[in-house]
């Protein structure tokens, strides 16, 4: 039988994921701030960015170093704490931690061993690059950062080119000149794309058009880190066969003349319409 507790009541331990700013520190919430207060710890991605965030607020603790290549032992650390009694909350440099941040080896261990996890909301780029895209919205996919590699960089994207959704990349100003290029010749030149940068900064800007205009742009102007959000592959026209059109007419004579079933065919499928004529004549008057 599967274990429920609410996440705020009961003594089991709980691990507080902290979404710090994304560029303006006016976006840090009053709940961010509260909760940090009645820590114990905070462990970071960066201490020296943490702190001197934490700073601003007036918030003094002990800080906890728990980045990409230390993680596994630092969440051995921050579990024996938690088990000690200790609340503990994790926050990454810039955004929510997790999404392309560290975070996720120690939200995993702290479930394993039973204790819980819980967010604390804030900024994240992709959404607000995505909100303001223009790109169609209904259904998104949140794909971050391509490898660096070019080789399998060319890969992940050859896997995404019929993907019909919108999709949201993350990318660094040494590697966008490239990666744009590389999006011309995969996913095509005309797929309408919007590049953001410095997002909720004084030099905020969304660069709207074709990935073919985008990797036109001046890369020396590319500043900051970057949100691409690309619209997703048309659907194909289908290929519709001789025999299909056959079978098509075939259905529409029984209900009308031919000039009228050809037409019609012609007008529904999008086809020429000497193409249908032509088939009917193959079949229907020899």
């Amino acid at each position: 039988m599967l274990k429920r507790e609410l996440n705020f009541q009961g003594d089991t331990p709980l691990l507080y994921l902290i979404a710090t700013p994304i560029g303006n520190l006016e976006e840090f919430s009053s709940r961010a701030i509260s909760v940090l207060k009645e820590m114990d710890y905070v462990a970071c991605e960066d201490t020296r960015n943490s702190g001197l965030l934490l700073k601003r607020f007036g918030i003094e603790l002990p800080l906890i170093s728990c980045h990409e290549h230390n993680e596994e032992k630092a969440s051995e650390r921050i579990l024996s704490l938690m088990k000690e009694g200790k609340k503990i909350a994790y926050m990454s440099d810039a955004g929510y931690p997790i999404i392309s941040d560290p975070g996720e080896r120690l939200a995993r261990k702290v479930l394993e061993a039973g204790f819980k996890v819980s967010v604390v909301n804030g900024p994240n780029a992709g959404l607000c690059a995505f909100v303001c895209s223009g790109i169609p919205s209904k259904h998104f996919y949140f794909y971050g950062f391509l490898e660096s590699k070019p080789s399998t960089r060319k890969k992940e994207l050859e896997s995404l080119k019929d993907f019909r959704d919108t999709i949201i990349f993350y990318e660094s100003p040494h590697r966008i000149e490239d990666t744009l290029k590389d999006m011309v010749a995969i996913l095509g030149k005309d797929r309408q794309a919007c590049l953001a940068r410095e997002l909720t900064k004084k030099h905020e800007e969304f660069i709207r058009g074709k990935l073919a205009e985008l990797s036109e742009l001046p890369p020396d102007t590319l500043i900051g880190e970057m949100v691409i959000v690309v619209e997703g592959a048309k659907e194909k026209a289908k290929e519709i066969s001789d025999e299909d059109i056959k079978s098509y007419l075939s259905e529409a004579l029984k209900e009308r003349k031919s000039k009228d079933a050809i037409k019609e065919i012609s007008k529904q499928y999008s086809l020429p319409k000497n193409r249908v004529y032509d088939i009917y004549l193959k079949n229907w008057k020899n």
